[in-house]
């Protein structure tokens, strides 16, 4: 078809893009001025007292906490179940697609490429900054009572607290902000600004800001103090976790005793105790008497399902974080005998009998009853092999996660309404086994502390004692290596998958052994007698850690930033 009249067109064309310029100019003052609707204004967070709570909370940023009625909001710190989970970049399991861990595993970290971890420096910082932001906005409402000004300014000081906890033992000595809400008009070149205190320095400002929101903080969560915020014991729980790290070999800067008397504070509030429910319920289970801090999630709140993520590829699962069978050789017999002692019972053709019951409530093996089935890692020709259903999800280790599963939620809907489990940052099992550990380290095994009813053989034994677990006592009479050695087990299976592990071998000075060993796995043959053979393999090749890898690089854009002001961790 022929356009005609192409000069008039073009006229036409023309007075449209002027008028248009001349609109725009005459109006672009206003235009320029549209209130966002995406987003709350200051003036609303700096006027209104439910808006400025609401801005409180979501400091939490990523959880679910709940009220009495389970209606829900949206904060949280944000970690562990989407995806790989940080126990993956340790000796307890890969995953199985990557997801920047096996850089990690392998030791390849650099400012430039941080794996996984590429997020804690700028994360925390901003945290940190919209926590004082709020703490400088709260003596202006005049309206609010002081009881619940004095909670809200509690609870924002132990989330600033947790955020220089998180960047404190992945970095060492950091940059301490205090109060100030830093602009772009002020400058931003002081090099007061970057320099890095001491860790002492770091652990003395965050035990002070920890102590001054347990005195604020309530007790109990109730009526109107929404379930899985802060509460006095949080406080406390994450004190206990700092002095138990400031007096390790890593960090060289606290006392045994410092730890114990820390760790006694929360004990003492005689709120919390082992959760009798059973180990595996205890992570699918609601506000436990355990449960010191935790992530809930609600309803209606669509995200990757850990069924999902994590399950068998026969049930169409993606075998996600997957165990290692470096931990697996980890746990004890039912006996309570290591599996290399000769007289232990340990049988090398059936090795997942009688052991620690929370194996079996953590790993998935092959044999395991799962759902209404029973797991077949086995080649050739089982359903959870690379022989089933979408063999690229089939576990690279031979084993599946169990710990945090829930049954009774749908496995094929990914992003659905299910996986509602709550994370559990600090429970009373942890808390006692810094107090052992602390305990053993000033004290010895058998001696009760000042202040304590328990020694720290005791300690331990409350936590091995657990109904559905019921690991034999320890011993009275271990020497202090010893009962080390015995607290170090129990911190590795009890807390597997719960962000410790990462930790504990580094404050511990023992990862340059520990990651250095080979991720390993199983290849499991089935015989032609129903009898099965068992194959060590290699999981994930190139497994390294360095000296350098005691603490992590500081990303190389944050150093950029600073104009090279701020000081690199050594080696990087």
């Amino acid at each position: 078809m022929k356009i005609k009249n192409n000069k008039s067109i073009y006229a036409k064309y023309l007075l449209l893009m002027v008028s248009g310029a001349c609109a725009f100019s005459a109006c672009r003052k206003d235009m320029l001025n549209v209130t966002p609707t995406d987003r709350i204004s200051t003036t609303a967070i700096e006027s209104d007292t439910a808006v400025f709570e609401a801005f409180v909370t979501n400091r939490y940023i990523g959880a679910k906490l709940q009220d009495k009625e389970g209606e829900g909001t949206n904060p949280g710190f944000g970690r562990a179940f989407e995806y790989s989970m940080w126990s993956s970049v340790t000796d307890e399991s890969i995953y199985n697609n990557d997801d920047n861990t096996w850089l990690m595993q392998r030791g390849q970290m650099a400012p430039e490429n941080t794996g996984l971890a590429g997020t804690f420096w700028g994360r925390s910082y901003r945290s940190i900054r919209e926590c004082n932001y709020a703490l400088s906005l709260l003596p202006n409402f005049t309206t609010m009572s002081a009881a619940h000004k004095t909670r809200l300014e509690g609870e924002l000081k132990f989330i600033r607290a947790f955020r220089y906890h998180d960047l404190i033992r992945n970095y060492g000595g950091v940059v301490l902000v205090g109060d100030k809400v830093y602009q772009l008009k002020d400058n931003l070149q002081d090099p007061a600004l970057y320099k890095r205190a001491s860790l002492a320095d770091c652990l003395k400002y965050v035990y002070a800001q920890l102590d001054d929101a347990a005195s604020k903080l309530p007790r109990d969560n109730d009526g109107t103090w929404q379930l899985g915020r802060a509460t006095k014991g949080a406080a406390l729980a994450l004190k206990s976790r700092l002095t138990l790290y400031a007096a390790s070999p890593l960090y060289g800067v606290g006392t045994w005793q410092d730890a114990v008397t820390a760790a006694q504070a929360v004990i003492s509030l005689n709120k919390y105790g082992i959760y009798q429910g059973g180990y595996a319920n205890l992570f699918t289970t609601n506000e436990t008497n355990e449960g010191i801090f935790e992530r809930l999630y609600t309803k209606n709140a669509p995200h990757v399902a850990l069924e999902i993520a994590n399950g068998p590829n026969g049930y169409g699962g993606w075998a996600g974080n997957s165990p290692l069978q470096n931990l697996v050789d980890d746990y004890e017999m039912k006996n309570g005998k290591a599996i290399t002692d000769p007289t232990s019972g340990y049988d090398p053709n059936n090795p997942y009998q009688n052991r620690d019951p929370r194996f079996g409530m953590t790993v998935l093996y092959n044999g395991a009853q799962y759902r209404d089935s029973y797991i077949q890692s086995f080649i050739p020709g089982g359903k959870d092999s690379k022989d089933g259903p979408s063999n690229w999800n089939t576990t690279k280790t031979g084993y599946y996660l169990k710990k945090f599963m829930n049954d009774g939620y749908p496995l094929l809907n990914p992003w659905g309404n299910s996986g509602f489990q709550p994370w559990l940052y600090f429970r009373y099992a942890e808390i006692l086994l810094n107090f052992a550990e602390a305990a053993n380290e000033a004290y010895g095994p058998d001696v009760v502390p000042p202040g304590s009813s328990f020694s720290a053989r005791q300690a331990v034994n409350m936590v091995r004692s657990r109904q559905g677990v019921n690991m034999p006592d320890l011993d009275a009479g271990l020497s202090q290596a010893q009962m080390r050695d015995a607290v170090r087990y129990e911190r590795r299976v009890e807390l597997a998958f719960e962000e410790h592990r990462y930790y504990d071998v580094r404050r511990w000075k023992i990862a340059d052994v520990t990651e250095n060993k080979p991720a390993a796995g199983v290849i499991i043959t089935k015989n032609s007698d129903g009898t099965f053979t068992y194959t060590p393999k290699v999981a994930l090749d190139g497994r390294s850690f360095q000296q350098k890898h005691y603490w992590l690089p500081i990303p190389r854009t944050e150093i950029q930033a600073s104009n090279g002001q701020l000081e690199q961790n050594p080696g990087y």
